[in-house]
């Protein structure tokens, strides 16, 4: 989609029916053998957080974006199903549920836009808002704040990915810590992200994989999920897999299991008497997806991505690839030009919405300035 061609480019969120479409839609021709030859003189072990990728490579939105749309693009309100359970499992429950509901499928040999120092994507959702500031750009960090006041919820992330090439593939291991806070409840739950596997040979295809753990330490409680990939020849039995536990963190003792497949269902059984229940349909939650329109045209800030990347979207759904190119390359260039002038001036950069600080401990941490999220110009009906 569209909205206002001058200015404004929207374009619909990745959901499960959309992957193949989209697919088709954005990439470029021969781009198996692109990719190769982009990555021929890359050595095995290199970290990728610099490289540079031309719009042949790119689908016509930023990172922030689709961090964004992870929390804001779903059919469910699963956030209120987390603050509304009448007990401390019940809502423990919603949570692992919801927390899978992030996980979207990602495009094999195309990605986002690496965000701009200070870029911004504001989006509303009934009483949803979300906030996203590209907080650091070498190393990229992205921070994420969502409030929803009447269900006194609030969701903040720091986002630190860090992509490593391997000869046959690349995966991007995702620092820093997401918390989702039920105020209600005085519950606060802490989680990390798993790992985006990019595979090559011998069956090209993008996974996420690795270990997810939840913990609430108000009631005690924790999830330990393990994401699963398709095999080394590209099986669907594990294809997408879901394996875990809920349990308790002071005796180890296991409350459910869980298994499944994030990209259809996700069951947990009741250790005590066997009986399984579905606490997630992917079909219900992550497909059908909206793409947001603009409400209030004179709220866009300039440092939107929607506005910042415009240009090169534009490039890119039209397939006019120079034009995409020198769109991208105007806005590189300007960006580089910041960055000189505010070292020649000894002038530190700030972010507008977070306090940004790290520690070799703790990592990145984003916090907040604003306790609420204000309504977006931008809003999912």
């Amino acid at each position: 989609m569209v909205t206002d061609e001058t200015r404004v480019v929207l374009t619909s969120p990745l959901s499960l029916e959309g992957e193949g479409e989209s697919a088709v839609d954005y990439r470029a021709p021969n781009l198996l053998q692109r990719i190769f030859s982009l990555l021929k003189n890359v050595r095995p072990g290199s970290d990728l957080t610099r490289f540079q990728l031309s719009p042949l490579f790119n689908i016509p939105k930023s990172h922030l974006q689709c961090y964004g749309e992870s929390v804001y693009c779903v059919n469910n309100d699963m956030l209120s199903q987390c603050t509304n359970g009448k007990s401390s499992i019940d809502r423990f429950t919603s949570v692992v549920a919801w927390s899978i509901s992030t996980l979207r499928p990602v495009i094999f040999g195309v990605a986002p836009y690496n965000p701009i120092l200070g870029e911004t994507h504001h989006v509303s959702k009934g009483n949803l808002n979300v906030l996203l500031e590209q907080v650091s750009h070498h190393p990229p960090v992205s921070a994420l704040h969502a409030t929803d006041e009447k269900e006194n919820v609030e969701l903040i992330w720091c986002h630190h990915p860090v992509p490593k090439f391997h000869g046959a593939s690349v995966e991007t291991e995702v620092h820093g810590i997401r918390q989702l806070k039920l105020l209600n409840q005085g519950e606060s739950y802490v989680m990390n992200s798993p790992k985006l596997l990019i595979r090559f040979f011998p069956v090209p295809g993008v996974d996420w994989v690795g270990n997810v753990r939840i913990c609430c330490q108000e009631t005690g409680l924790e999830a330990e999920l393990c994401y699963k990939g398709s095999s080394f020849l590209g099986g669907r039995a594990n294809h997408r897999s879901i394996k875990g536990k809920i349990f308790e963190s002071s005796s180890l003792k296991t409350i459910y299991k869980i298994d499944g497949h994030w990209d259809r269902t996700v069951s947990i059984k009741d250790i005590k008497n066997g009986k399984p229940r579905v606490i997630y349909n992917a079909i219900e939650v992550i497909s059908g997806l909206k793409t947001p329109k603009v409400k209030n045209p004179k709220g866009v800030w300039p440092s939107e991505s929607a506005v910042v990347w415009s240009e090169v979207s534009q490039g890119i759904l039209s397939k006019d690839w120079e034009k995409a190119s020198e769109a991208k390359k105007v806005i590189e260039e300007k960006e580089r030009g910041l960055v000189k002038e505010r070292e020649s001036r000894g002038e530190p950069w700030f972010p507008k919405h977070f306090t940004l600080s790290y520690s070799k401990e703790g990592g990145w941490d984003c916090s907040p300035i604003e306790k609420w999220v204000p309504p977006a110009p931008f809003v999912v009906y």
